[in-house]
């Protein structure tokens, strides 16, 4: 019975795929959420093959879904962080040849 239990619970991680590079980032299930996109893909109410299979292939190079993720844990991290507390500023890890690039990925992952 306690099998079953584990059967229906979601892992606690998650693997995003570059498409493009075929580079696999694996994140906590609870990171992943941070996107409005990938919590739709993974949400087992949704019945996608991806939240089965708890593996989401997106369209972009891996240095993009890379610094995503590096986004989406930073996010996670200091989100609920209070007004008088130092944040460290993102912009800084974004090398500016992928700027644009990161831009409209990050908008179509929410």
């Amino acid at each position: 019975m306690a099998e079953e239990e584990d059967k229906s619970k979601p892992s606690e991680w998650v693997k995003v795929v570059s498409k493009r590079d075929g580079h696999s980032f694996i994140v906590p299930r609870e990171v992943a959420m941070v996107s409005g996109f990938l919590r739709n893909t993974f949400d087992p109410e949704h019945n996608f093959m991806e939240g089965a299979e708890n593996t989401c292939t997106v369209d972009e190079r891996a240095i993009i879904v890379e610094k995503v993720m590096e986004y989406l844990c930073h996010k996670h991290l200091y989100g609920k962080a209070g007004a008088r507390d130092e944040i460290p500023d993102f912009e800084e890890r974004i090398p500016p040849d992928i700027a644009l690039e990161l831009l409209m990925a990050a908008d179509f992952l929410e």
